[in-house]
């Protein structure tokens, strides 16, 4: 494993511990030459293609996940490590699912109502992009189903 923060290539674990939902192992590394630590995740790899709104397919992709996650929870209470979590349990019901193949709007449909669970406002974002809302009415109604019982 690479260190993020001088490049080299050897590290050593300081600690290991599985995500709460059991999906992935978290380690802690230390690198052997600049001795800073940084976080990584080892997480099942699946064969998964993904149907585009275009009809073209490509792998699935965990960080392209993980990114847009992550975009719709910057500035909320939802922490980068929470993130990652999400989008093992994404990845741990596909698994269960034992999917080969799933299109965008489903994929996205399963982030929403994960998303809906734990922020409003990352919620709403990322479905402003899913959805691709054309006028306000849209948004108001997206907005009235986000945990309608903490209103």
């Amino acid at each position: 494993m690479k260190c993020p923060f001088c490049g080299y290539e050897e590290s050593k674990v300081t600690d290991s511990r599985n995500t709460s939902d059991g999906s992935s192992i978290r380690r802690r590394r230390e690198c052997l030459s600049c001795a800073r630590r940084f976080t990584t995740f080892e997480t099942v790899d699946i064969s998964l293609q993904v149907k585009k709104r275009d009809g073209s397919y490509e792998d699935f992709d965990l960080e392209k996940l993980i990114k847009g996650i992550d975009a719709a929870s910057r500035h909320t209470r939802i922490s980068h490590d929470q993130v990652r979590e999400l989008a093992s349990s994404i990845v741990s019901e596909l698994i269960e699912k034992q999917l080969r193949e799933i299109d965008t709007m489903s994929l996205g449909a399963i982030v929403m109502e994960k998303m809906r669970h734990l922020d409003p406002v990352a919620y709403i974002r990322f479905a402003c992009v899913y959805r691709r809302f054309k006028d306000v009415d849209e948004i108001m109604d997206a907005i009235h189903t986000a945990t309608p019982q903490e209103r």
